[in-house]
């Protein structure tokens, strides 16, 4: 493992690690409880980095629990700089789950948590790159948590292909997502659940919703991730290849359809909008729906 530990001989240890895949080396920062039963690899949301303070929050509540957590950039520093003036690689759901396939096999390969079981926490677009990694590795993910998430981004097909026990948490105030997570929800065949939290708004910016979607989390994980991934399960075996998910996340690059100078505005016919997009397809024609920013 590349990495430099920060606090060794405390009772959770994190260390700047940095994770080499083929066409990228991406930084992050790992955090090991003592006797951790599992690890929870974060994929942030649109236009945000490892450096999010609620996914800070988020994971510091999975740590207080027992989970160890790898919060990790997505995006290299150049693609992150593109992105802020483009605005469109924080929507390339192909590359951000093949980013986060690497990752979870970057996480099996490490001799600290190579024995851990798996979870994966995604926001916003984030979470459909969840599911994809979860349906591409089968054997290797054992629970998926999304907060705020775009599940519909994924496509029914990678959503159906889905087997971890899956979270979806949504803001009892952000009605748009509320409808996407429960038609994603009804694709999903496997333990699942759609947890709305009420008085929440789509950055659950409100008081006490956050430590709601936190804990909500933590519980999840501790009751679903096996507190030991068996032996059979550390080979990195895929049922849903790349190309299949290729198709099933949509024919086109999502960004390409999105119109990023009404990206923080959400239009009067949203709903119309959204109704001409099926969610099988995995686009979205919403600019309105890109609510993530930098300061997530």
């Amino acid at each position: 493992m590349d990495a430099t530990p920060n606090t060794p001989g405390a009772p959770s240890e994190s260390w700047a690690v940095t994770v080499a895949l083929g066409d990228a080396t991406l930084n992050g920062d790992l955090v090991i409880p003592s006797g951790a039963r599992g690890v929870v690899l974060f994929a942030h949301g649109s236009g945000s980095s490892r450096h999010s303070p609620r996914n800070q929050f988020v994971a510091r509540e999975l740590q207080t629990g027992g989970l160890a957590t790898l919060l990790i950039d997505l995006l290299t520093p150049d693609e992150e700089a593109i992105d802020l003036q483009t605005r469109r690689l924080r929507f390339d759901i192909r590359l951000l789950s093949r980013r986060l396939i690497g990752a979870v096999d970057w996480l099996m390969a490490q001799p600290t948590t190579r024995d851990l079981s798996i979870g994966l926490f995604g926001a916003s677009t984030g979470a459909a790159a969840a599911l994809v990694a979860a349906a591409e590795r089968q054997r290797a993910v054992s629970a998926v948590v999304s907060r705020g998430g775009r599940p519909d981004l994924a496509g029914t097909a990678v959503l159906g292909a889905v087997r971890a026990s899956t979270l979806l948490i949504v803001g009892g105030n952000d009605p748009i997502v509320i409808d996407l997570n429960r038609a994603a929800y009804d694709e999903i065949d496997t333990t699942k659940k759609l947890e709305i939290v009420p008085g929440a708004t789509h950055l659950f910016e409100e008081r006490g919703t956050l430590e709601q979607v936190a804990a909500s989390a933590r519980d999840w994980f501790l009751r679903t991730l096996p507190s030991k991934r068996a032996d059979a399960d550390k080979t990195s075996i895929t049922r849903y290849g790349p190309a299949q998910v290729d198709v099933a996340v949509g024919a086109g690059p999502v960004d390409d359809i999105y119109g990023h100078d009404q990206a923080n505005s959400v239009p009067d016919d949203l709903g119309a909008a959204r109704s001409r997009t099926p969610l099988a397809s995995g686009l979205v024609t919403d600019p309105g729906l890109d609510h993530e920013v930098a300061s997530e």
